[in-house]
């Protein structure tokens, strides 16, 4: 069995950093797919995740408690660049941004998983 993603446990990353995004990725555009209610115009093509617009920061949509439980509950439908952050060591690859927000949090870097 393969070990469980680390991220499932963490959840650092959504209460770290402002997550932005094209307008054309919310719901009310055709082909968009993040719902319209979790999110806040930056401007007139950009919009942020909310509670990821001011401090402190916690994504809407992140269900759980960081470091021990968590979950988006939009995880099929979230914006491109969560789909692009990675955990740090998944693909062999450093992620400086995973290893500080879990620092932040009291959590120890990860290792490959």
């Amino acid at each position: 069995m393969p070990p469980q993603n680390p991220c499932l446990r963490c959840g650092a990353c959504c209460a770290m950093y402002k997550v932005s995004f094209d307008n054309c990725e919310m719901d009310t555009f055709q082909g968009g797919v993040i719902p319209f209610h979790l999110a806040v115009a930056l401007n007139a093509t950009r919009s942020v995740m909310k509670g990821t617009e001011k401090r402190p920061i916690r994504c809407q949509a992140l269900s759980g408690e960081i470091g021990r439980s968590v979950f988006c509950t939009i995880y099929d439908l979230r914006p491109t660049n969560c789909r692009k952050f990675f955990a740090s060591g998944e693909n062999n690859r450093g992620n400086s941004l995973c290893d500080q927000a879990r620092a932040a949090y009291g959590l120890m870097p990860l290792s490959n998983f």
